[in-house]
């Protein structure tokens, strides 16, 4: 019980008790809250427990609102053979057409494939999205999803300027480069993706990274791209080869033992190209 002001008849003193809130005097309710805003449950345990489930997403193909049957190891005998019968025909009643079943699959490859290369929560949504709008647009005649599925993380990563290379997502993937880069063609073709050049500098840090190379030798690197963009050398050649070629000019410069083949390699290009970008930078 606690005091809440005056009564508008009476004058009397207003108390508030449970939902209602009534005059003390002459018993006048004047307001009433039927929200019980606690808890539904008695807490003995601390634990947390929560009224909402897991938020929308668009890395599902039903948003993340349907329900799942779990597990429970109590149930024996023939209760549990009904909950793996209910949980099977559950699982069916979820996928209503051959779309949403590709879909499903689909998903499944976009989600493993960004946590492997440690992409965000944003690029998974987005490779969603793009893969839903290539399957309206009647893309995937006869092509892989599984091609489809890489290409959406690429061309996510080219739209906003991410530093990753068609060798990373092979790698990871479960089509070949040629699946990959029939669906990426399809999508920019058909859908007109905003892609653009990226970046060499998007390049630098990871590829020192994995080279060993030090903090100086990639600034060095950097002091290189801003060089060749103002020669006008960086415009019409692959970016991470372009990178490549200046970590390994850097290397060079400072004294660091660097081979072209090891640089070559991390950029997925060829020593003959890095070469070639080499020797302009240093004419």
């Amino acid at each position: 019980m606690k005091s809440s002001g005056s009564c508008p008849e009476c004058n009397g003193q207003l108390v508030a008790v449970d939902e209602e809130t009534a005059c003390d005097e002459c018993g006048l309710v004047v307001a009433a809250d039927e929200i019980d805003r606690g808890p539904e449950w008695r807490s003995f345990e601390r634990e947390t427990r929560k009224r909402t489930g897991a938020p929308l997403t668009r890395s599902r193909h039903d948003r993340g609102l349907s329900t799942e049957i779990g597990r429970s190891t109590r149930l024996t005998g023939r209760k549990r053979r009904l909950f793996a019968r209910l949980r099977r025909q559950h699982s069916r009643s979820r996928i209503a057409s051959k779309a949403e079943r590709n879909k499903v699959y689909a998903f499944t490859e976009i989600r493993r494939q960004v946590c492997a290369l440690g992409l965000s929560d944003s690029v998974r949504d987005r490779a969603c999205v793009l893969f839903e709008s290539a399957q309206d647009a009647d893309l995937l005649r006869g092509r892989s999803l599984e091609g489809f599925a890489a290409a959406t993380i690429y061309a996510v990563c080219r739209t906003d300027g991410v530093s990753r290379t068609l060798a990373e997502i092979v790698t990871v993937a479960k089509a070949s480069r040629d699946e990959l880069t029939a669906a990426y063609d399809a999508l920019n073709r058909d859908l007109g993706l905003p892609t653009g050049p990226i970046d060499p500098t998007e390049y630098l840090a990871r590829f020192a990274s994995q080279l060993g190379l030090p903090h100086g030798v990639e600034a060095r690197a950097r002091e290189l791209v801003a060089e060749g963009r103002d020669r006008g050398l960086v415009s019409g050649r692959n970016p991470s080869g372009v990178a490549a070629a200046c970590l390994y000019t850097a290397a060079t410069e400072t004294g660091h033992g660097l081979t072209q083949q090891a640089a070559a390699e991390v950029a997925d290009v060829t020593p003959v190209t890095l070469r070639a970008t080499y020797q302009e930078l240093r004419a």
